[in-house]
């Protein structure tokens, strides 16, 4: 409409020029993101929804976020053991879910890990948008690196990338639940969300205080999954592992690999399959190594004897032995499957949260690599702990956009007065 016609309207219609100022920021679509209240230091284990701009080799995607490679696959569940794996080349367009750790700042989670060094022609709504596959926003870049001029940025400038996190005590409904920050694309739903990670529209809304289930690309929205939480002593460097289900994580040096599910929530750690310089992880006063387990079946149960994982403690392994009787001896412990390395995404990826185990373009599922005998069942020791400490949080905050005005009125009741003016 010309500027003139524009004036017209304002002096002979002034109420008509409101809905068409209104209307004409009703279609700007600002994001919003879940913000967890926090008042002390405590940090947790999450996760980020991550879509690959480009190929990346899993190398330079870990470095992305400062992270450890074999951490990044062992939590999509990609099997470890291939060979170079670390340089293995990902597919644009794949999705990944990266650990991350989520801390207290000023009053609020996220995360201020990672840090990115600028590249000739980057600009801060290329690093958010692309780079960072929208889970942080140009304006935040241009707040946490106090940039005055953002159409300015020098070669080589380490900026500061402030991930957003939710921990919420690590439960979710009194339940050990790692939190992933998903960033919603245009063809995603609350309820294909919630379907998709095996929660509900109503726990979804819940989480992020959602007072409707509308929901726009661009939003990142907290999602809650199962996860196996640890019970290591406080003085252990890995105190607070929890895992999420169908998913594995390192630690203690990269010498233990402890996985969840898919049978029970109940942590199972091994030695890991590229472990080398490793302390012991012989239960004491027993021939059982970690993740072993003897049974022996009498007339008043199944005996069973099982060496766990307790902790990384001053660089050594805490193992502890643990005996009871069971009703009946249990079978083979179930891993959640790996996958080789992904050489493709599969249609759509980049429209769809994190695909299951058996759907990201691996090659077929294999099971962990090791030389223990493992069980299944609720082996004493291995039964999911309280979740890691954390934080005392208020009710999560939602900033909405003005997006979810009833637009559709708005646009009715101005196309009709538009047509009167004319």
């Amino acid at each position: 409409m010309p500027k003139q016609r524009l004036i017209t309207l304002a002096n002979t219609y002034p109420l008509l020029f409101f809905f068409f100022l209104l209307t004409s920021h009703v279609f700007v679509v600002t994001s919003k993101s879940t913000i967890e209240p926090c008042s002390n230091s405590d940090s947790c284990n999450a996760l980020v929804g991550y879509t690959l701009y480009t190929d990346l080799k899993v190398s330079e995607v870990a470095t992305l976020f400062q992270i450890d490679p074999i951490a990044l696959l062992l939590a999509n569940a990609i099997d470890i053991s291939y060979p170079d794996v670390e340089n293995h080349i990902l597919p644009a367009r794949l999705f990944l879910k990266v650990p991350i750790t989520c801390s207290c700042v000023d009053g609020i989670r996220k995360s201020v890990a990672t840090r990115y060094k600028t590249r000739p022609s980057d600009t801060l709504a290329n690093i958010a948008d692309s780079i960072y596959a929208g889970l942080v926003s140009a304006d935040q870049l241009r707040e946490a690196n106090s940039i005055s001029d953002p159409s300015v940025l020098d070669v080589g400038l380490s900026l500061v990338v402030p991930l957003p996190c939710t921990c919420f005590n690590g439960t979710d409904n009194s339940l050990p639940a790692v939190y992933l920050s998903y960033v919603v694309r245009t063809v995603d739903t609350l309820a294909g969300i919630a379907a998709r990670y095996l929660t509900t529209i109503t726990d979804l809304m819940t989480v992020n205080a959602m007072g409707n289930p509308t929901i726009n690309a661009g939003d990142i929205v907290s999602v809650p999954l199962p996860a196996c939480a640890s019970n290591f002593p406080s003085y252990s460097s890995d105190f607070g592992l929890i895992v999420p289900n169908g998913s594995y994580a390192i630690t203690a040096s990269h010498c233990v690999q402890c996985s969840c599910g898919p049978g029970n929530l109940n942590l199972y750690c091994t030695p890991a399959p590229l472990a080398v310089s490793c302390s012991s992880m012989q239960c004491a006063n027993s021939n059982l190594m970690l993740g072993n387990a003897t049974m022996q079946a009498t007339s008043g149960g199944c005996n069973v004897s099982s060496c766990s994982y307790g902790g990384f403690v001053n660089g050594s392994i805490v193992t502890t032995l643990y005996t009871s009787l069971q009703p009946r001896c249990p079978g083979m412990h179930q891993f959640p499957p790996l996958i080789a390395p992904p050489t493709s995404a599969i249609d759509g990826s980049l429209f769809v949260p994190a695909p299951a185990p058996t759907e990201s373009g691996g090659v077929g599922s294999t099971t962990p690599k090791t030389s223990v005998v493992p069980l299944i069942g609720s082996l004493p020791g291995l039964a999911p702990a309280n979740a890691p400490a954390g934080s005392t949080s208020s009710s999560p905050l939602l900033i909405r956009p003005l997006s979810s005005f009833p637009s559709a009125i708005i646009l009715y009741l101005f196309i009709n007065l538009f047509l009167m003016a004319l």
